[in-house]
């Protein structure tokens, strides 16, 4: 299992709100739709205005050709045209990770 996770920055002239409101509402239904998603999290900060970022987001996938394939897809191209409608894409780090979980006691 991978995960990649990004560091997003909100499109010049949203307010932190205008961004989180379109994050959740809009976009997660239209990322939702990767092939080969197994698992989505978007995490927002408390305080936006002392955060460096606007949000975080994580995407889970069976392996890198998962993640590949997926992005290479047409939900892919959807997903990054939808994207590139509220964030500065690619404005903050990523990383793909495989995850090691010390502790969880959900």
């Amino acid at each position: 299992m991978i995960k990649v996770v990004e560091f997003v920055v909100r499109a010049e002239g949203d307010s932190h709100g205008e961004f989180a409101e379109y994050w959740l509402e809009e976009h997660s239904p239209v990322a939702s739709e990767l092939p080969g998603l197994e698992r989505y999290v978007t995490s927002l900060p408390i305080d936006p205005e002392r955060a460096d970022y606007d949000g975080v987001l994580e995407l889970y996938f069976e392996d890198l050709a998962a993640y590949k394939e997926a992005f290479d897809s047409a939900a892919g191209e959807r997903t990054m045209a939808d994207a590139a409608e509220f964030l500065e894409v690619g404005a903050g780090p990523r990383m793909i990770v495989e995850e090691t979980v010390q502790v969880d006691e959900r």
